[in-house]
């Protein structure tokens, strides 16, 4: 039965909207499939094997997102693309990163247990990075796949991904401070880097946030393929 008092319903109806945003993001592998794509726009199948899910899996996943607003996809030949629908999106799953580490001791006990070894590791905050950038002080290094580099990166990074930067290394002078990043603040492939620069003799940080934190943070982008 219908609410007698207009503002009521309206109420109702605007916080159910919403309601349908939560549901969306109230499941893990849903939030993971958002993380991915902040990165790039993905594939089904692509998304599917990094998220360790089946396809149907994966698709029923992103129809749920797709279905409350927050991602969009297209067709080409034979494959569906998924990408984030609205920057906001990206801001979304950050805010409920950032409400989890701050209210849910869980949480912070899972973090402090699985990142032990970064406490020897002094991480670069975004400000710094980009002075030192300007002053050509540091070299900035991409750690993700080449194909997250090409649809977008922080201007001036090299494109070294993690499994192969072992390969690349005597590409890299000894000479230079490198400071590497990845995905987010929970991604493991800077960490990796800065051990392997560091094995190699090379001073390397990492970079507190990660690719979308910095370009949600109006810092300089660029797009385009990485150094091969």
């Amino acid at each position: 039965m219908a609410s007698a008092d207009p503002q009521r319903a309206f109420k109702e109806g605007f916080y159910g909207q919403l309601a349908r945003i939560g549901r969306a993001v109230a499941n893990p592998h849903r939030l993971e499939l958002l993380e991915l794509l902040a990165q790039s726009e993905r594939t089904v199948d692509s998304l599917a094997s990094e998220a360790r899910m089946s396809i149907a899996n994966t698709s029923q996943h992103l129809q749920t997102l797709r279905d409350a607003g927050l991602v969009e996809s297209r067709k080409d030949g034979l494959f569906v693309h998924y990408r984030l629908s609205d920057p906001t999106v990206f801001e979304l799953s950050r805010a409920l990163r950032i409400v989890g580490e701050r209210r849910l001791a869980d949480l912070d006990r899972l973090v402090a247990r699985h990142f032990s070894d970064r406490a020897e590791m002094e991480a670069v905050g975004m400000k710094e990075l980009l002075a030192r950038s300007r002053a050509g002080a540091v070299v900035i290094v991409d750690t993700r796949p080449a194909h997250e580099y090409a649809a977008g990166h922080i201007a001036g990074a090299l494109s070294v991904p993690v499994a192969t930067l072992k390969q690349r290394l005597r590409r890299l002078p000894k000479s230079k401070e490198y400071v590497a990043y990845c995905r987010g603040p929970y991604c493991v492939y800077a960490d990796r880097a800065v051990d392997a620069l560091r094995a190699s003799g090379r001073r390397a940080r990492r970079l507190v946030d990660g690719f979308p934190e910095w370009k949600a943070a109006g810092l300089p982008v660029e797009i385009g393929e990485g150094v091969p």
